[in-house]
């Protein structure tokens, strides 16, 4: 077993933070923005040169790529890149809110600056149009802008996209001062007006968040970056009505492809001051449940990331699970696994044993370490013990359930109707919002009985008791598959 002793762990603590942030920093920019080109196959991305960054250009998946423009020549810092439906054409933002075109594949020399005050855009679906986020839009390859309206938009912007159906577009928010809950708000209009689509509880919040449109009409892909519960792959095909999840995914920046169940991930790895650079297209066609890898840059010895298998995944308790450390990196000096995702250090070995006695989902975190550099890697709800009988102490969000109220419009108070699997039974909040999709009233630690339907009263109140103003609010319990409702307080 390899574990740093605490003296040199408490050494490492002093100078960890600089080389994480490098590490973190040039991650990011290896790993920041990738884009699918008009034909099948093609993809534009930013990744590592042997002296810096450039963008590259591939047309078989991922497999190659040609370094078009590596940007410390040309002296434009691209952030975010874009091409459209018109072979050749691409288009790069810079931190300078400057828009730039491209009409030769990104080479070098063939950039100009075609407008200023735009900083992210996503591409459209037709020849010469992009979007800046959902404020506006271009049909005209960036020379004039059209302004949209966007009534209906509230929150802290997180990221946006359109769908391949004319006129609909996303975007995702969370409500001002509070990141405990993602909305995802959808428009039929060109962003002309938005209304709430779905809400996402805490479980799929992160710092890193990844939308991108798939091939057919309604298809999403969310990817998800969290501190706590590591990245998580999504996906929908109505609309981002309902979610399914996927994969856990090495990479954070993804785009959706030509092809039916086609999906991008670009990861990008810059390690130990420039020593370590690597760049990996994962090509889907399953829709993002697996990938084929492909490594068009590679500069010195393998990087170094935290990955992991174990089995079995789920079984009677008391399970004994065989974890096996499957990491990337030469010389690795150290593990540190937390099996159940409560911050407690559970094993230091490389591959250890572990036997869960309680039933439930126990999420699994890994940490490797190397030098000054440490990475981690979270699998949520990764194994799942059962008691014999089919039925957990620790449930995870039920699908299937129901809400209603009724009177609807009412005046002072409603009742709220929730219907769930007779086979249910636990604890559970009900969230009340305003029309900013500001949280104005939670009811607490519901009992859930074994009985299907349940019911309680709003009176109309806040938080504090005081009443609140007729309009529009809406309603969900604290389960990932609650629908939203929506209710008429009318006064």
């Amino acid at each position: 077993m390899l574990k740093m002793n605490e003296t040199a762990r408490h050494t490492l603590k002093k100078t960890i933070l600089i080389f994480f942030l490098l590490f973190i920093t040039t991650l990011a920019f290896a790993d920041t923005s990738i884009t699918r080109g008009p034909a099948v196959g093609e993809i534009y991305y930013i990744g590592p040169t042997v002296t810096g960054q450039g963008i590259y250009h591939s047309t078989d998946f991922g497999e190659t790529a040609t370094c078009m423009d590596s940007t410390l020549n040309t002296n434009i810092p691209f952030m975010n890149i874009n091409a459209d439906l018109t072979p050749g054409v691409i288009y790069g933002t810079t931190m300078g809110e400057a828009l730039y075109i491209s009409y030769d594949y990104g080479q070098q020399g063939s950039w100009n600056l075609r407008n200023s005050g735009i900083t992210y855009i996503h591409s459209g679906r037709n020849e010469g149009q992009i979007y800046k986020t959902i404020t506006r839009h271009s049909e005209d390859y960036g020379n004039t802008f059209i302004n949209h309206s966007y009534n209906g938009y509230f929150g802290s912007f997180k990221t946006s996209e359109i769908d391949n159906e004319d006129n609909v577009g996303y975007a995702l928010v969370y409500e001002y001062g509070n990141t405990d809950t993602l909305w995802l708000l959808i428009s039929y209009d060109e962003f002309e007006n938005l209304e709430i689509q779905h809400v996402f509880d805490g479980s799929f919040l992160g710092y890193y968040i990844s939308l991108t449109r798939g091939f057919d009409d309604g298809e999403l892909y969310l990817n998800i970056y969290h501190l706590q519960y590591g990245k998580m792959l999504y996906y929908s095909n109505d609309y981002g009505i309902s979610w399914e999840f996927k994969s856990y995914p090495m990479g954070c920046t993804i785009v959706g492809g030509r092809q039916p169940g086609e999906l991008y991930m670009l990861v990008g790895y810059s390690q130990l001051m420039g020593e370590i650079k690597h760049t990996y297209i994962y090509h889907s066609m399953d829709y993002g449940e697996t990938f084929e890898i492909y490594h068009p840059f590679s500069y010195g010895s393998e990087p170094y990331y935290a990955n992991f298998a174990a089995t079995p995944l789920e079984g009677n308790a008391p399970l004994t699970v065989q974890f096996t450390d499957t990491s990337s990196g030469d010389y690795l000096e150290g593990w540190e696994w937390d099996f159940q995702n409560d911050g407690v250090i559970d094993s230091y070995e490389q591959n250890p044993q572990y036997t869960y006695q309680d039933t439930g989902y126990y999420s699994v975190k890994l940490k490797i370490f190397y030098g000054t550099l440490e990475d981690g890697f979270m699998k949520n709800n990764y194994i799942h013990v059962t008691s014999g009988n089919g039925i957990d102490n620790e449930e995870l969000p039920v699908p299937n359930c129901e809400l209603s109220n009724y009177p609807n419009p009412f005046n002072p108070s409603t009742m709220i109707l929730f219907n769930l699997p007779e086979d249910f039974s636990g604890q559970a909040d009900l969230s009340i919002y305003n029309l900013k999709g500001q949280k104005i009233k939670t009811l607490s630690n519901l009992q859930i009985t074994q009985s299907p339907d349940h019911q309680i009263v709003w009176n109309g109140t806040d938080q504090t008791g005081q009443p609140v103003s007729s309009g529009i609010y809406f309603y969900k319990l604290s389960l990932e598959h609650s629908p939203i409702k929506k209710m008429i307080l009318m006064k």
